[in-house]
């Protein structure tokens, strides 16, 4: 939480002023009931009540004008609201080493059905684009709202030779531009997915794309899916390693204020679209919440009153 009009805040000196004046003036009465000549009279004047009901009244006071004055600061708390202008371009890698079988049945059916989910998962308002690539990269679905489009697209996932990583990106980047503006005219906020298992082989080098992304101002989250131990046969039937790469994936996502992940099966594939799923359709809205300040002073005005008035018919 913050406050829009932190100088109001300096009004609380002076409530700490009034708190030990209030203090000063209760010890000097009960100096003075000390010196009073006959304890009998006194008793009968002023008989004795329990001390604490004394403070209560005035405390409850003090706290009402504390209350009061942070809410006259203006406190506004950051709440995350479904962002309905945004747009989210997922860049598949569908290149030959998909086939490995160390995430089963292999990691392209895995991915495609993590795929479709993430997809599904998004608000329905939100436009969402699909990229593919291998050695060269292209726009398969143009971002729309269209789901059953990007799910009939997810399911006819091509393979191919090499690893084009930061093609993805500036193809992303091309779907961002012709992605629809949002209702005031200006362009819509983008994210950019990109979900591989390896590094790049061919295309242009992964930290142009990266700066490109940034200048732009689109944050590229990445996934590295696979594990160490995958493999798959060329075609001449020779057993081929392909360990998932993570690293140049996560210098991606750092260089454009994204978030980087690592999954091996399903289900951390599922809970790492589900977390950029958090951030990409949401965005942090500043809320006004003076007036749950103001209510609470003006509450505690109302209970020091009435116990001032109830205890000692007077208000505080």
């Amino acid at each position: 939480m913050r406050f829009l009009v932190v100088w109001r805040l300096w009004a609380l000196v002076g409530v700490g002023v009034m708190a030990g004046a209030w203090v000063a003036v209760a010890s000097k009465r009960r100096h003075h009931v000390v010196r009073f000549t006959s304890v009998e009279l006194l008793d009968v004047v002023a008989p004795r009540r329990p001390r604490w009901r004394h403070h209560v009244p005035a405390a409850l006071f003090l706290v009402a004008l504390v209350a009061l004055i942070l809410g006259f600061a203006r406190p506004v708390r950051a709440v995350q609201v479904t962002d309905q202008r945004a747009t989210v371009i997922l860049a598949v890698d569908v290149s030959l080493s998909m086939e490995a079988t160390d995430v089963a049945p292999s990691r392209l059916e895995v991915a495609r059905r993590a795929a479709r989910d993430f997809v599904a998962d998004l608000p329905d308002d939100l436009n969402v684009g699909l990229v593919t690539f291998h050695d060269v990269a292209s726009v398969a679905v143009a971002p729309t709202r269209d789901r059953e489009a990007l799910a009939a697209a997810i399911d006819g996932f091509d393979l191919g030779e090499g690893t084009a990583i930061g093609e993805a990106v500036m193809a992303s980047l091309d779907a961002v531009a012709v992605a629809p503006a949002g209702e005031d005219g200006e362009p819509a906020p983008a994210r950019i997915v990109v979900m591989s298992d390896g590094e790049t082989t061919s295309g242009i080098p992964n930290e142009d794309a990266a700066a490109a992304a940034a200048e732009a101002g689109v944050p590229v989250d990445t996934i590295a899916f696979g594990t160490p131990g995958g493999t798959i046969e060329d075609r001449f039937g020779d057993t081929v390693e392909v360990p998932v790469a993570p690293g140049p994936l996560a210098d991606l996502a750092g260089a454009t204020g994204g978030d980087a992940f690592e999954a091996g099966s399903l289900g951390e594939l599922s809970a790492a679209y589900a977390d950029i799923t958090k951030v990409a359709a949401h965005e942090d809205v500043a809320r006004d919440v003076s007036a749950w300040f103001v209510g609470a002073g003006i509450g505690l005005l109302g209970m020091a009153g009435s116990l001032s008035l109830a205890w000692g018919q007077r208000l505080p």
